[in-house]
């Protein structure tokens, strides 16, 4: 075995990759990140180097150049497949060129190519980029830079195994990864920064200014690459509304995108706090669990940690204890298929809530690949209730390939439902889960490095429970003269504290001093309101061109997403629009690429060129024992062009006489990866061998021998690679239950808890002194409950979140019994555990 450090490969073929420097720069609530990437070519022959990484998925990519030596080369944005073939035409007449381009398949995809780097040549390639921060539950801004990718799962059919869409992904392990990661971001907003939290280890927080409105703070040295670098950045009052108009530039023409002034508007709605209290007793709750072979990674990667399918259950169980008596629900699952516990929403009852924890309680990680698609278009075919609000929730660790294809579905039901999604674990695609919740009307959360699952889902829960947010408009009140071309698609959700961001281009002339008016209109639980925001429409200083390629990256996946739905027909040349746009506007797409072409004089490169992959951390295998599967093969090849007349590999081929295996192997780790993760290793006892292990795939799937030299495949596909049925799957023992969930499970449907030794257990009492300080005339039941709810308030203070709903339908159940001696009751469960909980703080 080949022991991997340093600049090489496992197959030690060096990697010209060295280090990675990223300088944040956090405006309010948008964020600038430009990344450097440092190669140097050790080698005696030319390379060509291919990393593929992700980015945030809504990040418009607006500036991409390379410095060799004294000479800079600016890249410009050119249409996708134009943009290859002079990045082949370059490397094949001996020049150098760089090329940067997003997957088709996902817009949280880069792919970056290095052409022809000589022998001892270094190399910086500066990327730029620029995002807007998502506001989490706590009021928190979320940045996250992406360190990981993880193997996306492409279904077969889904558009990406043929096409040149797709991209193929070289992986090792975190500790594996040859390069090294610097990290800094400067902070500054017109309101103070309370703080700034992170997952990895930062240094302090350093203040630049008294009144603490901008701060710097960096990673601390040596990140592992075993997580992504995730900031929470706090602002005192963060819930301003707020208004920017940024300038024109001067070289564009008038009445042009990048001519004109765009505005961004951020809405923050606050909602009365008699509707924001009510919870509704009504709708159809559908949940739709992941149980793909990477859910039963853990949700931080350490190896003490519960895994993501374990804490999903738990998370069920809170879910389906807090809603309401009156509602109707589902649960499905799925991997490389799909399954659901009732054959259509059933009432939400103590026989149906039963039924569907039992069912709960034995699912595992063990249905194979991460097929979304096929369970969403079940559920969609599924007529709704009438009267039931159908809301879906979503919990997936993120890993697919055919993201648009998702996405478009969504949309496309958007009329019917709302969809709250959850990422799951490092790596999940921040394009899918925040598209799910913005197609879908809902919300999006991410759980990540020590983030319990539970309290997010939960606030999930009570952003579902509100009355929905219906007729929403927004009108614009300019002086005269000044028109406005809304950029953003329209508003379909709002939620109390979260943000609603709305671009628009601003046309023609205005006096200096003018202002301008956008109003928000709506109707809530059947009252009409409004939220206003007056703004100066002079432009701001200092913001470059930040606000003009966000509103352009926002048209532009609107127009991406439109192009996709009309595939086929005629569309008035939306695919000509896109491109139009992203190389006026220098934001990249779907469609277009940056290219780079050092065209100075000097000798034309000599010698064959070696292609070389850049790994990129991979954060979870279940372990399969693959005895010649060895870090000695961590490296995939690619072939490059076909205008280079040369397939050569950056990677070894594993042993093996049957040419189609060789060829599993060699679409790189990726594959492999997957395969070990979501095929069932007890399915294989015959041979535990890598050869065994593709004996036995070749039975589930063909492994086409075809390959396309311009592929970025995001994975190798393994549809139904198990059955349905995987009740022989071993699940493997559960540590003992946390106290909260044990209490939780004891709870019935209707809100209540009986009077049981199971109760006793929970509470730390023996049935003998339950029963006996129990008031003689309060009933048993009633004294269960008041007790459940006195060691929620006295024991889990800390973890209100997860169980305040539960405990408010417990307190509506008791006053629905017109108990006598209720001070009585709460007096004696106070004396019996110690507590000293007022009826008023029970909700009662």
């Amino acid at each position: 075995m080949v022991n991997c450090c340093g600049l090489i490969t496992a197959n030690k073929d060096p990697v010209p990759l060295k280090s990675i420097e990223v300088e944040l720069e956090v405006r309010d609530h948008v964020a600038t990140v430009v990344s450097t990437l440092n190669y140097e070519n050790k080698e005696d022959k030319p390379l060509e180097a291919v990393f593929v990484f992700p980015l945030p998925g809504d990040a418009a990519v607006c500036h991409f150049s390379a410095q060799i030596g004294q000479t800079q080369i600016v890249a410009e944005v050119k249409e996708k497949q134009k943009a290859r073939e002079e990045y082949d035409d370059a490397l094949s007449s001996g020049q150098q060129a760089f090329l940067l381009e997003e997957s088709e398949q996902s817009p949280d995809i880069f792919s970056l190519s290095v052409g022809s780097l000589p022998p001892g040549e270094s190399a910086s390639i500066r990327l730029d980029y620029v995002t807007e921060l998502a506001v989490q539950a706590d009021d928190g801004l979320r940045f996250c830079l992406p360190a990981v990718l993880n193997p996306r799962y492409q279904p077969l059919g889904s558009g990406g195994s043929g096409g040149s869409g797709g991209v193929q992904v070289t992986s090792v392990p975190a500790s594996l990864v040859p390069y090294s990661l610097s990290f800094s971001a400067r902070v500054s907003s017109p309101r103070p920064i309370s703080k700034v939290e992170s997952s990895c280890s930062l240094d302090s927080l350093q203040y630049l200014n008294s009144d603490q409105t901008q701060a710097t703070i960096k990673l601390a040295a040596g990140h592992k690459f075993d997580r992504d670098v995730e900031l929470l950045i706090y602002y005192k009052d963060a819930h301003q509304p707020t208004a920017v108009v940024e300038a024109g530039q001067a070289s564009a023409e008038p009445g042009s995108l990048m001519g004109d002034p765009v505005v961004m508007v951020s809405l923050y709605p606050e909602f009365p706090q008699s509707v924001m209290s009510s919870v509704a007793s009504c709708g159809e709750f559908v949940f739709l669990l992941d149980r793909s072979g990477s859910m039963g990674c853990s949700i931080n990667n350490s190896k003490q940690q519960e895994t993501r399918i374990s804490s999903a259950r738990d998370t069920l169980l809170l879910l389906l204890k807090s809603l309401p008596m009156g509602c109707y629900f589902n649960i499905y699952s799925f991997g490389s298929s799909y399954e659901h516990i009732f054959p259509k929403s059933v009432e939400y009852s103590q026989q149906t809530m039963e039924e569907a924890l039992k069912k709960v309680g034995e699912m595992g990680a063990n249905l194979g690949g991460t097929e979304i698609l096929s369970p969403l278009q079940h559920i969609y075919s599924q007529s709704c209730i009438p009267s039931q609000p159908r809301q879906l929730f979503v919990f997936t660790d993120g890993e697919v390939g055919n993201t648009k294809q998702v996405l478009d579905l969504v949309k496309k039901n958007s009329g019917s439902h709302r969809c709250f999604s959850f990422g799951i674990g490092e790596g999940s695609s921040s394009a899918l889960i925040n598209g799910l919740a913005k197609e879908g009307g809902g919300h999006a959360q991410f759980i990540t490095g020590t983030d319990r699952m539970q309290p997010k889902v939960m606030q999930s829960l009570r952003f579902a429970l509100q009355p929905a947010v219906v007729d929403i408009s927004v009108t614009w009140d300019l002086p005269k003269g000044v028109s406005v071309t809304v950029l953003s698609p329209p508003i379909t959700a709002l939620f109390q504290g979260q943000r609603s961001l709305i671009y628009a281009q601003l046309t023609g002339q205005s006096p200096k001093a003018a202002e301008g008016c956008v109003t928000v209109k709506y109707s809530l639980a059947g009252h009409p309101s409004q939220n206003q925001l007056r703004f100066s429409l002079k432009p701001a200083e200092d913001t470059g061109s930040t606000v003009h390629r966000l509103g352009a990256r926002t048209l532009i996946r609107s127009l991406e997403m439109e192009e996709r739905e009309r595939r086929g027909q005629p569309d008035g040349g939306l695919k000509e629009k896109v491109v139009q746009l992203s190389v006026q506007s220098g934001v990249s797409s779907s469609f277009t690429a940056f290219i780079a072409v050092n065209k100075a004089d000097g000798e034309a490169i000599q010698g064959p060129l070696v292609r070389r992959n850049i790994p990129i951390s991979r954060m979870c295998i279940v372990k399969v024992n693959l005895c010649s599967f060895s870090t000695q093969n961590a490296m995939a090849c690619g072939a490059p062009s076909e205008r280079r007349k040369k397939k050569l590999c950056a990677g070894p081929v594993m042993m093996s006489d049957e040419p189609e295996m060789a060829f599993g192997v060699l679409r790189g780790l990726s594959a492999i990866q997957m395969i070990s993760e979501d095929i069932d290793p007890f399915k294989h006892k015959e041979s535990t061998s890598i050869t065994g292990i593709f004996s036995s795939l070749k039975k589930k799937i063909g492994i086409s021998r075809k390959v396309r030299q311009k592929s970025m495949k995001i994975g190798l596909a393994a549809p139904n690679l198990l059955s349905k049925n995987n009740s022989d799957s071993v699940i493997p023992k559960q540590p003992p239950r946390d106290p909260l969930l044990q209490l939780v499970s004891l709870q019935q449907a209707s809100g209540c808890w009986l009077l049981d030794p199971a109760l006793s257990a929970a509470l730390g009492k023996t049935s003998e002194e339950v029963d006996k300080s129990k008031p003689a005339p309060v009933n048993s039941d009633v004294w269960a409950t008041v007790l459940a709810l006195i060691w929620l308030h006295g024991f889990k203070k800390d973890a209100k979140e997860e169980w305040e709903l539960l405990a408010m339908k417990a307190a509506s159940w008791l006053r629905s019994q017109n108990a006598p001696c209720l001070t009585e009751c709460v007096e004696a469960g106070n004396a019996l555990l110690g507590c000293s909980m007022q009826k008023d703080v029970l909700g009662l």
